[in-house]
Parts: C-alpha cells; sequence; structure tokens
C-alpha cells in the first residue's frame, strides 16, 4: 500500500503542467490527484471555501489576502508561474468613444470584472508608468463580462480617491461597451463582441503585439499573472510538502521546453514555432518562462508596488514576503 501523502491540487490544463496531470513526472511523496479546472472557479473555489490542498491562485488575490492577514495568511505560495501574460492586448475601446490612445482614457468610465483582477492591475500600472493615466483618473465600474452578477471575490478598503462602483445585476460590461454605457474595458479574456467582429468594438493597441514587445524590450518584463498557493494547515502538516511540489512543477516545465527544441518533426500546430522561440529567446532570454524567486524579483517588485499603489494593500510588500523559505534556496553538492 501507498504511503504517498495524498493531495488535491487544482490547476487549469497547461502544457507546461501536463506532466504532473498524467504521472509522467511524479510529486516526491505524494500521491497526486490534478482537478483541472478552469481559472476563475479554481480561485472562487478556493479563496472562498479553502477546498483544495493546494491551487492556482491569481497573483493579486493572494497578495491581497497576505497583506490583510500578514501573522495568519489563508494561504502560503511557492514560485511557480503557470500563467503568464502581456496584457497591452487586454484593453478593449467602444468605437466611437473618442478614444485613440491611451491617454485618453483619462476621466472616462472603465469596466473591469474585478478590480483586483491581476491583469487589470498590470494594465493599470502600464498605463500609469508608461503613458500618463493616473490610476485615479479612470472611473471604474465591476461586473460580470458575459453574465450578469460577478462580484469581487474578496473584501475590499480602497482608498477614497478610486471610484469603483458595480454596474447593475442585470448587466453585463461586453453589452455596456457595445452601447458605449462604457468607454473601456480592461479585461484578461477577449470579449465576445470582439469575437464575433462587432464594429463598436476594438483593441485600443491597433497592434498589440509590437506594442508588447517594446514593453518588454524596455522593461525585461514579461508579467506574472498566477502563483501557486497551499493551504497552511497543509503546509504545517507536511513542511516538505512546499518544495516536493515546486521541484515537480520544474520538471513539468522542462519537458515542454524539451519539446520546444524538436525540429526533426514539429511537436505544435504552429508552423513557424521555432522561429517565434528564437524570437521570445532574444526578447526575453533563454529561461524566458522562469520559476523561482530570484529570476522573477524584478517583475514581482514591479507588481508589487503597483498593488500598493492602486489601494489594494495597506503596506507595500516585497518578494521574500511572497514564498515558502525552502523554495528560496536549494542545497549543494
Amino acid at each position: 500500500m501507498s504511503r504517498d501523502v495524498p493531495i488535491t491540487l487544482a490547476c487549469w490544463d497547461y502544457d507546461r503542467t501536463r506532466a504532473l496531470e498524467d504521472g509522467s513526472v511524479p510529486v516526491a511523496g505524494v500521491d497526486l490527484t490534478y482537478l483541472r479546472l478552469p481559472v476563475e472557479e479554481t480561485f472562487f473555489r478556493m479563496l472562498r471555501y479553502r477546498e483544495f490542498d493546494a491551487a492556482e491562485m491569481s497573483l493579486s488575490s493572494y497578495v491581497t489576502a497576505l497583506a490583510a492577514a500578514p501573522d495568519d495568511p489563508p494561504f502560503v505560495a511557492i514560485p511557480v508561474f503557470p500563467s503568464r501574460a502581456f496584457r497591452h492586448s487586454g484593453i478593449y475601446v467602444n468605437a466611437d468613444s473618442g478614444i485613440t490612445e491611451p491617454g485618453d482614457l483619462a476621466g472616462r468610465v472603465v469596466g473591469v470584472p474585478e478590480y483586483q483582477l491581476t491583469a487589470c492591475v498590470w494594465i493599470r500600472g502600464i498605463l500609469a508608468d508608461h503613458h500618463g493615466v493616473p490610476v485615479s483618473s479612470v472611473h471604474y465600474r465591476t461586473g460580470g463580462m458575459h453574465t450578469p452578477g460577478r462580484t469581487e471575490k474578496q473584501a475590499l478598503d480602497l482608498p477614497p480617491e478610486i471610484d469603483v462602483q458595480a454596474i447593475a445585476a442585470d448587466r453585463t460590461l461586453a453589452d455596456m461597451l457595445v452601447t458605449g454605457e462604457i468607454d473601456a474595458l480592461y479585461a484578461p479574456r477577449t470579449p465576445r463582441p470582439l469575437l464575433e467582429g462587432r464594429p463598436e468594438v476594438r483593441r485600443l493597441f491597433r497592434d498589440p503585439r509590437a506594442a508588447e514587445e517594446r514593453y518588454a524590450a524596455d522593461t525585461g518584463l514579461f508579467p506574472i499573472m498566477h502563483v501557486v498557493v497551499l493551504r497552511p494547515d497543509v503546509h504545517a502538516r507536511w513542511p516538505w510538502l512546499a518544495r516536493s511540489l515546486y521541484d515537480a512543477f520544474v520538471r513539468a516545465k522542462a519537458v515542454v521546453e524539451a519539446r520546444l527544441e524538436e525540429t526533426a518533426a514539429n511537436p505544435t500546430l504552429l508552423p513557424w514555432a521555432q522561429d517565434d522561440l528564437a524570437r521570445v529567446r532574444r526578447l526575453l532570454g533563454p529561461d524566458h518562462w522562469s520559476y523561482g524567486l530570484e529570476p522573477n524579483r524584478a517583475v514581482l517588485d514591479v507588481f508589487l508596488r503597483y498593488a500598493h499603489e492602486q489601494g489594494l494593500t495597506a503596506a507595500r510588500l516585497v518578494a521574500d514576503d511572497l514564498f515558502v523559505s525552502s523554495t528560496r534556496e536549494g542545497g549543494v553538492i
């Protein structure tokens, strides 16, 4: 009979985690149940009900929860980042709003599914740092993108100069963007009207990849969206588990990285995958999707500054505050 510890991990279907799900990369000492769930469901169930031993988690939700209760945090985290994304492509505008460049967003009404969403934190920070749009210059309206009734998963205590209000319970942000009731939308998911080719909606940046590549070249940053967290009671019972999970995530990612090097037979559906890989590495370096604290200190520090400046954390955290100590360094032979 196995003496491995039964652990449930909730995480989405990523190529970089598939070896954990199918068991080809084991987690030392663990009998792993991998629950493949949409990210919104994972976050909601972990934040509200603590259903899983470990889970993928919004970086913003984790940071906000940690800052609110630093002496009794609801989660501990390991420096694994299943999701990263540039977010210039996540700014959408009503075509008749008169918004033609980022600076035009100041003074406008902008929809966000939740104020604290990681993607929205990055967008607001980038607009403030690089395009002269102060966070408090925009009026934010929260709600469901395509389904009415979405609310913030965590209570927020924002400064009075930041205007955040919920939309009507029977409305959606996508519909309000089409009608012009909101001027713009910041969101991690593409709004359905744009996918349907509706002329009322377009992206702010006409060539978002070019904008994102310029940002990467100028800053050296590849924004982090998600981390992996454990419940504190799980970590207290099995303190070795954090390192076992971290090492397994690293090995699972290495499997994908090795496949990307294959040239005899393309392992992906993308015909120019090798060219894209070379392009990314020229821009972001050979380990462009790194795990661990030190390779990501700079990007985490920027995010933590944004979270504080946007009223999500009363005190500004530092990157060393975020992760289980056993995952910040390893033994040397």
